[in-house]
């Protein structure tokens, strides 16, 4: 009997052993400033300094090196004033490259298989070119974040029936590339520009 009741009492000791060391695992992690940590003083580390690097990426970290948000692209371009030289020079520059024809020489809007239509073709006067520099100005403010408003047609109506083909659209981007490289624009900053343009060519570009 005495034996047998040793034996449990030495069972119960085990069991209390366990439980009491299974407890001490499993009790909640503790928190610090809001976050749920997983207990591991290491394993924590590494995932702060995955979220501030992701965070970085993002533009979004805060702190001594930081303290706010990425500036917009429009900012980082010099605000109004930088957009206004970009436009100047890619407008001048784009006009006088044959290949991107932004004057629409020999091309005709409407027709039948070539055959009759009207002149699309542009006059750069003064007044056209002003018209045009300020469209292309707020247009590229308005798309990088600035607090311009567009007040022209959109990209498919103003370009309806010149029939710009992809290797005009394509001088265009070199025109502009030229433009960002003469004014010494930073390569991150000139990369989202481009794209900003290229995502417009499904609305210019027509395939002939």
């Amino acid at each position: 009997m005495k034996s047998m009741l040793r034996s449990a009492l030495s069972a119960s000791a085990m069991l209390l052993v366990l439980f009491t060391g299974c407890r001490s695992h499993d009790k909640p992690a503790a928190k610090d400033d809001g976050f749920q940590t997983s207990g591991s003083r290491e394993a924590d580390q590494r995932a702060e300094q995955r979220i501030t690097k992701e965070e970085q990426l993002r533009g979004e970290a805060t702190g001594a090196s930081s303290g706010k948000a990425k500036a917009t692209l429009y900012a980082r371009l010099g605000g109004q004033e930088g957009v206004d030289k970009i436009v100047s020079d890619f407008v001048d520059r784009a006009i006088a490259d044959p290949r991107a024809n932004w004057e629409r020489k020999g091309v005709k809007r409407g027709g039948v298989l070539g055959v009759g239509g009207s002149s699309a073709e542009w006059k750069p006067t003064p007044e056209n070119l002003e018209q045009l520099k300020r469209h292309l100005a707020q247009f590229i403010a308005v798309a990088t974040g600035g607090p311009t408003q567009y007040d022209g047609k959109t990209m498919t109506k103003v370009h309806s029936g010149m029939k710009i083909t992809n290797a005009e659209f394509d001088a265009s981007i070199g025109a502009l590339k030229a433009t960002l490289d003469a004014l010494e624009i930073a390569v991150d900053e000139q990369r989202e520009l481009l794209a900003v343009f290229e995502s417009t060519r499904p609305q210019i570009a027509e395939k002939r």
